[in-house]
């Protein structure tokens, strides 16, 4: 599992959004308080943002927990962006991928984290490769569940969807030859922010003027945080967010979905 968080708003320092707040992202590397899943997110960390004029973003991952990178804590000082996307990461697997493994992943405008875990990964997804271009799978920056379903994402954006296309086919997709799967996926082309709660908390605050979070959690008490429900798809833009609930592809889930809703 893990705990992440996109921004989208006026220009702000990393450090206001990542580290100042009472229960930031970084204190939730070592003290989550809505994770469902583990306790401690040490096992790597990055940031992406964007820098005015330029729509390809810059990173900054490392392999370590982020209290322990000093680096970060002066980058994060001086930084400003108005549009982020940055993730903690507890792995589900012990692996050597290291750096690699961090959220965010990238390609051209986009970022990319998934907060959660494939059930019975590898076996269970083995039979979707057939639906990615060798060269694709070739080229995963990692080897684990996040990265394969970030390629998954990621072939559907450059066939032509729509990033809310994207995120609810290949979460439907991947729920339905893995069931049991949490799929909490976070997306941003730096113009807007499209996630998936799928079993996982996920929380937004949107601000008239200040801009709009998406986050695994809150970062303080502010009591216009609004949670989303589980099974539901968020698109956010400079001016709302739309919530649409999303159907399960397993049988046996009887609970009614929730009803589309927007703010």
């Amino acid at each position: 599992m893990c705990r992440h968080l996109a921004y989208l708003g006026p220009q702000e320092q990393l450090g206001r959004l990542l580290v100042e707040p009472p229960h930031s992202l970084y204190r939730q590397s070592w003290a989550p308080r809505c994770q469902r899943y583990g306790t401690v997110n040490a096992d790597g960390f990055g940031v992406g943002w964007y820098a005015d004029g330029d729509p390809v973003p810059a990173r900054y991952r490392r392999a370590g927990p982020i209290w322990a990178d000093l680096s970060f804590a002066d980058l994060a000082r001086v930084v400003r962006s108005r549009s982020l996307l940055a993730a903690v990461r507890d792995a589900t697997l012990a692996g050597a991928d290291g750096e690699a493994a961090a959220a965010p992943y990238a390609a051209g405008t986009w970022l990319f984290s998934h907060n959660g875990a494939v059930a019975g990964w590898p076996r269970s997804l083995a039979p979707l490769t057939g639906s990615l271009p060798a060269a694709e799978l070739l080229s995963m920056e990692a080897r684990n569940d996040s990265a394969f379903v970030w390629a998954l994402v990621l072939a559907r954006l450059r066939g032509g969807d729509t990033e809310s296309q994207a995120l609810t086919d290949t979460v439907l997709e991947v729920a339905g030859a893995a069931p049991g799967s949490r799929l909490n996926l976070l997306l941003t082309d730096g113009e807007s922010i499209t996630a998936t709660a799928w079993g996982d908390s996920l929380w937004y605050l949107a601000e008239p003027g200040r801009g709009t979070v998406v986050a695994s959690e809150p970062y303080d008490d502010d009591p216009r945080w609004q949670e989303v429900p589980d099974r539901t798809l968020l698109a956010a833009s400079r001016a709302d967010v739309l919530l649409t609930p999303l159907k399960d592809p397993s049988p046996d889930v009887a609970s009614a979905p929730p009803k589309e809703t927007g703010t």
